[in-house]
């Protein structure tokens, strides 16, 4: 298990509101889509990047987390587990407090480089699944 349920509550509860979802586009068949609806419920900003940059729930997307010109709290990973480190590691330049890598996304690598980095990390989980259980 990669992220406690300390580490999962700290997260959603105790480090910052702005979310960064790499992997979020307009395409509402995605679960990224229903999952930042999920967190804008729960009053997070949700800030997609994508290639396409689109806006998505109202919230302009940008191309890659170094193109967004303010402060990110957390990054939550829709890609692939093979393009999954890259974007960690473009949290932790980006200055991000945590990671998130969603179900079935997984980089041991990333996981371990990220944590070294002193940002929190949880792994093949899905944040929409988790902040309701926090009651």
């Amino acid at each position: 298990m990669y992220g406690d349920e300390a580490t999962v509550r700290k997260i959603l509860t105790e480090l910052g509101d702005t979310w960064a979802v790499v992997g979020l586009s307009s395409n509402r068949q995605r679960a990224a889509y229903g999952v930042a609806e999920v967190l804008r419920r729960f009053g997070k900003r949700v800030v997609p990047v994508h290639p396409k940059a689109e806006t998505v729930h109202g919230e302009q997307g940008y191309a890659s987390l170094a193109d967004i010109p303010f402060e990110v709290d957390v990054v939550d990973v829709f890609v692939n587990s093979e393009l999954a480190g890259a974007v960690a590691d473009e949290a932790v330049a980006k200055g991000a407090a945590a990671v998130w890598f969603q179900l079935g996304v997984i980089d041991e690598d990333a996981y371990e480089r990220t944590r070294a980095a002193g940002l929190e990390m949880v792994m093949d989980r899905c944040p929409a699944i988790e902040i309701p259980r926090l009651g």
